[in-house]
């Protein structure tokens, strides 16, 4: 309970967006092209973002949670360096959310997870133009272990951990940038290494997370797009978003020791992700932003219906959102205070 309320003072005190810029990479890339000295600079932004809200009820006669609280928190930001022709980008993604409520003896539930790391490393074909031959590398994970909350007893099986799934890819491909706005990246040579802990991918004769049955690691070598536009309406109104498209050109069925097809794959299974965040200073103090997140993997599938363990029976899913199918889908809101500097 003291860690509760420790967090409580720490998130209600510290809530903040900061949104920050060096450079303008635009006109440093323009600079750059027209000298010759040997020029390096920095460019940077991002929104920072913590938010709380909290809830009390007694004899409320329309009923209701009688306590709750929920913190999230998330970062989004850039960095890059820019050397004559060279540029080094680098783009970073944090999300972690929590919620507490008294009926749950506020056992914290989350509500959110994700690291989302991009570099990339990239050459300019030609001074007049924005095209670069480009490395990229990235990586995916989470802060800690996943529960289905829907599950009976469901703190006694985790779903998820940190690295358990991980995802690193690493590609070779071509780019058109501009400054820091806009990036379309394609690699017909691509590779995706994605591990997980035993404990995970031996609970279901498919496995887990598309690693295969009691192994730890799955390797695909495909096509990858990776796709990011930014658009700032305003000074104060900045909207981002991401679409990441891999094709793995190994994908085939995947067979149990009879014979029998347990999951259909092929590389038009394309896996997509989807990412938006709309950012908005609506006062000096005030800042609201909204995030909404889609993926579909056809390694992560999904069922409306689960087998009691202790009758044996199977039994539906009581969640929102069943009819989504295997489409993930994240949608966050924050209203928060704002510092900037």
């Amino acid at each position: 309970m003291k860690k509760l309320l420790f967090s409580v003072a720490i998130c209600l005190l510290c809530g903040f967006n900061s949104d920050a810029q060096l450079t303008n990479a635009d006109a440093i890339q323009k600079s750059l092209e027209t000298t010759n000295k040997d020029t390096i600079a920095w460019s940077y932004g991002g929104v920072f973002d913590i938010g709380a809200n909290e809830g009390f009820l007694h004899n409320w006669a329309a009923g209701g949670e009688l306590a709750s609280f929920t913190v999230n928190g998330l970062f989004s930001g850039h960095l890059d360096r820019l050397h004559n022709r060279d540029i080094w980008s680098n783009n970073l993604d944090l999300n972690y959310g929590l919620n507490y409520t008294y009926s749950t003896g506020f056992l914290p539930h989350k509500t959110d997870d994700r690291i989302d790391f991009t570099s990339k490393y990239g050459y300019r074909v030609d001074t007049a133009k924005n095209f670069y031959l480009t490395g990229l590398f990235n990586f995916k994970s989470q802060f800690t272990k996943g529960y289905d909350y829907t599950m009976p007893n469901w703190d006694t099986m985790s779903t998820s951990k940190f690295l358990s799934p991980a995802y690193f890819t690493i590609a070779a491909g071509g780019e058109y940038r501009r400054g820091s706005d806009i990036s379309l990246f394609f690699s017909p040579l691509a590779g995706r290494l994605t591990l997980a802990d035993k404990f995970y991918t031996s609970q279901s004769p498919q496995g887990a997370f598309g690693v295969p049955y009691n192994k730890t690691a799955y390797y695909q070598f495909g096509a990858y797009f990776s796709g990011r536009y930014v658009v700032n309406f305003t000074k104060n109104m900045v909207y981002k978003t991401r679409l990441d498209l891999y094709s793995n050109y190994l994908a085939k069925d995947t067979k149990d020791s009879t014979g029998a097809i347990i999951k259909k794959d092929n590389p038009a299974n394309i896996s997509v992700l989807f990412d938006n965040l709309f950012s908005w200073k609506i006062s000096k103090y005030l800042n609201i932003t909204l995030g909404a997140t889609f993926i579909y993997d056809n390694n992560i599938p999904y069922s409306n219906t689960y087998v009691d363990k202790t009758t044996g029976l199977t039994v539906n899913k009581n969640e929102p959102g069943a009819n989504l199918g295997w489409l993930q889908v994240k949608q966050v809101f924050t209203l928060g205070m704002e510092y900037k500097f």
